[in-house]
């Protein structure tokens, strides 16, 4: 994450902020006296892979100057459990209300992290690649991006804007595969790739007739998968979607697709397990 991609992210971290400590932290003002200077470190509990420690300076950065974050890892890194990755020094009080916070983006985001690595891992040795979709949390779809890309997946398009993905309901709404590509083909930006989706070896036939770029294999079976990646030929970009899991992955991409789109990277995510511990 860059310096420039943290500070796209300041007006999310200031509303999460305001969300969670309202009118003001009443525990800490009441219990914590005034000057009070700590260490916080953060600890795995849990092995994973790390991602969005970032913004764990950034947090803490808006909360208060005083605070001096320190990383002791990178994101896109395995980490053990008892691992320590960062420390967090300042004012007590200030560690205490960005605490939270900060705990529940790199849990969050190391979770995504996490599982996109062990599918990775799955399809090690073929020329498949791991991709996110759309089913991100609101808000939050550049750092959930961001960890899919630290757990060495890749990313298919960020937002409607970028990418012409034309999927069955806009079959439906269009007549047909081959209007619809014929519609984004006349009116698509120059060099925007045009993918499209189906579900049978019919709507293939009439993807590749009218120049699709990249076809997307719907919710098929390995079988159907093989089938119709040998009638493409390499006349188009072949993605797989739909029910892919750690457990059907290897032979998804053993058919020779070139991109496996996952959306339990970001929407079945599990946090990683991870705590902030503070000494005065």
């Amino acid at each position: 994450m860059t310096v420039f991609e943290l500070s796209q992210v300041d007006s999310l971290l200031r509303a999460a902020l305001a969300e969670d400590i309202g009118r003001g932290d009443v525990t800490t003002r009441l219990t914590v006296p005034a000057g009070v200077q700590a260490t916080g470190t953060l600890r795995a509990k849990q092995p994973g892979v790390l991602a969005g420690l970032p913004l764990v300076a950034r947090v803490f950065g808006l909360i208060s100057a005083a605070v001096r974050v320190e990383e002791r890892m990178s994101d896109g890194a395995a980490f053990a459990a008892g691992a320590v990755l960062a420390t967090v020094a300042g004012p007590a009080a200030d560690l205490l209300v960005g605490e939270r916070l900060a705990l529940n983006l790199v849990q969050r985001l190391s979770g995504v992290a996490t599982l996109t690595r062990r599918y990775v891992e799955a399809i090690a040795g073929t020329r498949a690649r791991v991709i996110d979709t759309r089913k991100t949390t609101p808000g939050l779809r550049a750092l959930e991006k961001h960890a899919v890309r630290m757990g060495g997946g890749a990313n298919h398009r960020s937002g409607l804007d970028d990418g012409i993905l034309i999927k069955d309901n806009h079959i439906t709404a269009a007549g047909g595969v081959a209007a619809a590509l014929q519609a984004a083909r006349a009116g698509a930006p120059h060099g925007l790739r045009i993918e499209i989706e189906c579900a049978t070896l019919a709507q293939v036939d009439a993807a590749l007739g009218g120049g699709a770029d990249a076809i997307l294999l719907d919710n098929m079976s390995v079988a159907e998968l093989a089938a119709a990646v040998r009638h493409i030929g390499g006349r188009a970009i072949v993605e797989a979607s739909g029910g892919v899991t750690l457990e059907t992955i290897r032979a998804i991409a053993e058919t020779g697709v070139d991109l496996i789109s996952v959306g339990a990277l970001t929407h079945s995510a599990a946090a990683v397990d991870i705590s902030m511990k503070i000494a005065i």
